[in-house]
């Protein structure tokens, strides 16, 4: 059986760290496409040539992916195969290519997955959080003030949340996290996985970011947060309460946003404010 058909997209998983992890399946489609499009051809390349494949590659990143989609279409068309993969990982996880998929698809072109590795699974199946019901939150925004408003819009989500962060901003992050769900919220944070350095930090927000804050080798590498979601419901009717009455305070004196604040969240309006 041939490890590609003409006309079909690849979506193909490669490594996050450990080269182990790319499938004898991915390696026969990864040298049998006509070409193969990368976020950073650069970085790809040489993680194909261990594996002693050599094509021609195509660079497909956020910029140009719009644009390109069109092209690489009609190459299917014109009966080639090709692959897509992400700088590490299972592509489209907080990577491009989800306008390639729509385009092959919206064409009638056969799009096929090569599962393989994604930080976001391999951190929730050692998390030991539960994992039946998820939610998959990507990278935090840069500015404090977007994350922090991020973060308050998912206070009250039960679902178990999955985190990406960098080394420029993990411990940032963790503040946050730390003043926004309680510093006692369950995390496990999950560094360099499957890398030499593989660490795995467990317990609770503030133990965490205590840990990370400790030793400078934790804020280095790539990081999966996994959190556990909002069991306390009298909790996350109070955060929300202050984070109404918060906003409202801007616009209005704190002794009439706590009232309305109260009435739109159900938190006690003295919890909010102590005032008359």
């Amino acid at each position: 059986m041939a490890a590609t058909k003409p006309g079909t997209l690849y979506v193909v998983a490669t490594p996050i760290g450990n080269l182990g992890d790319l499938s004898p399946r991915a390696r026969e489609v990864l040298a049998a496409v006509d070409a193969i499009c990368a976020e950073d051809t650069r970085h790809s390349r040489p993680l194909l040539a261990a594996f002693g494949i050599d094509k021609t590659l195509v660079a497909l990143h956020e910029h140009n992916e719009a644009e390109i989609a069109r092209k690489l279409v009609a190459r299917l068309q014109a009966g080639e195969s090709l692959a897509l993969i992400s700088d590490a990982g299972t592509p489209l996880i907080s990577d491009p290519g989800y306008r390639l998929v729509r385009e092959v698809r919206a064409a009638g072109m056969d799009v096929s997955p090569i599962p393989g590795a994604c930080a976001a699974i391999a951190a929730l199946s050692i998390a030991g959080i539960p994992s039946d019901r998820f939610c998959f939150e990507g990278f935090l925004p840069a500015k404090a003030s977007a994350r922090r408003e991020r973060l308050q819009a998912l206070v009250r989500e039960p679902r178990t949340l999955v985190f990406y962060e960098s080394s420029h901003r993990i411990e940032e992050s963790l503040v946050d996290l730390a003043a926004v769900f309680g510093g006692d919220r369950e995390a496990v944070l999950a560094r360099e996985l499957t890398k030499l350095f593989e660490t795995i930090l467990g317990e609770t927000l503030a133990a965490v970011l205590e840990k990370v804050r400790s030793d400078d080798n934790q804020r280095k590498g790539e990081f999966v947060l996994v959190v556990r979601g909002c069991e306390d419901d009298h909790g996350a009717v109070l955060a929300e309460g202050k984070r109404l009455y918060a906003k409202l305070t801007e616009y209005m004196k704190p002794s009439q946003a706590a009232k309305l604040a109260a009435e739109l969240s159900g938190a006690p309006r003295k919890a909010l404010y102590g005032g008359d």
